[in-house]
């Protein structure tokens, strides 16, 4: 198996060869995705490995060389499939001079120790959900609610007889700006955000592409949460949700999340993810920083899929260890302190 960059027309049909892919690809590994990560100064690639799409954003971190970062891929479906992949891509990365190749591919976190034996290293996750909560909607509708646990089936009910509202908006201004706030209000003690800039930019391409969605609910004429979906294939991603702090109206997030499996659902979706949870060890900690995020989607779906989140695959070890030690540290506190924005 080899690797070469693709076509102008392949890159063209980009999101058509990733939902191709053995694992039906993946939002993120995505052109708009790819193209949207310009904004953090990376240099979008696109390779073929035989007939596998692979999306590759490149950063240059000298003087350790460059950095390849391939988001939510490959989108291989077994660990043989991820090593010839990588042992593939290796003369295209040299000759750019990548020191590292970092993996994000969505296979069960059971193969940790094979990848380990094919002398892959474990990296912190970029996109969050190396464990998450999954929700197979390819029944008809009533029969998915009817197999929601029973928290999440009367969390929906209560607040459409409370007389909670949900609505399909445009990613405008208007919109965007109040989908920012309340994600900001949201995030507040509890995560790090991007700027403004980068949400409005992504949320608006997504649309512009038709693959994304934005969604209020409101109760008493006040807008109490936000949600913005996305489809690829016939996958559907919850990327980003928000709420007003003083809960108003029981179950209004339910009821959000339920419309955007209905939207889902009528783009032929198949399997919508909750994108991030608590790893399923650790889901009934309430300690666990994220442990009212695992409750509120563990009401939708009781089983945690654990993926094997970002490995790395080491081209030259003296520059990736000079990476570890100080090379990585430096360059993302300069970043942080030039752009205000996260690295990665």
């Amino acid at each position: 198996m080899t690797a070469r960059y693709a076509t102008p027309e392949e890159i063209a049909n980009w999101d058509a060869l990733i939902i191709a892919n053995p694992d039906g690809g993946s939002i993120f590994s995505s052109k708009e995705y790819a193209e949207q990560k310009k904004q953090q100064e990376y240099r979008t690639l696109y390779a073929m490995v035989g007939p596998l799409a692979v999306t590759i954003l490149e950063k240059k971190t000298a003087p350790f060389g460059a950095l390849w970062y391939l988001p939510k891929g490959p989108n291989v479906d077994s660990t043989q499939e991820l090593i010839a992949t990588l042992k593939a891509l290796r003369p295209l990365a040299k000759k750019r001079g990548v020191f590292v190749i970092r993996v994000e591919s969505e296979l069960p976190r059971s193969v940790e120790p094979t990848l380990a034996r094919h002398g892959l290293r474990k990296a912190a996750a970029i996109i969050p959900n190396p464990s998450t909560i999954t929700l197979d909607i390819s029944d008809p509708l009533e029969d998915v609610l009817m197999k929601l646990p029973q928290k999440g089936r009367h969390a929906i009910r209560r607040a459409e007889r409370d007389g909670v509202t949900v609505e399909l908006v445009p990613a405008n201004e208007k919109n965007s700006k109040k989908m920012y706030e309340l994600l900001s209000e949201t995030a507040q003690g509890q995560f790090g955000i991007r700027g403004y800039g980068y949400y409005k930019t992504f949320w608006q391409r997504f649309e512009k592409a038709g693959l994304g969605q934005l969604f209020f609910a409101s109760f008493e004429g006040q807008i109490v949460a936000g949600a913005y979906a996305m489809t690829l294939g016939d996958k559907s991603t919850y990327k980003d949700g928000a709420s007003i702090r003083q809960r108003t109206a029981y179950g209004a997030s339910h009821l959000l999340q339920w419309k955007v499996i209905e939207w889902a659902k009528s783009r032929d979706v198949a399997l919508h993810d909750f994108c991030g949870s608590p790893p399923s060890d650790e889901i009934s900690n309430a300690e666990h920083p994220h442990y009212g995020i695992g409750l509120f989607k563990t009401s939708f779906n009781k089983t945690v899929t654990d993926y094997v989140g970002c490995y790395d695959e080491v081209l030259v070890p003296l520059a990736y260890t000079g990476w570890l030690k100080i090379g990585e540290r430096v360059h993302r506190k300069l970043y942080h302190m030039r752009t205000n924005d996260y690295y990665y």
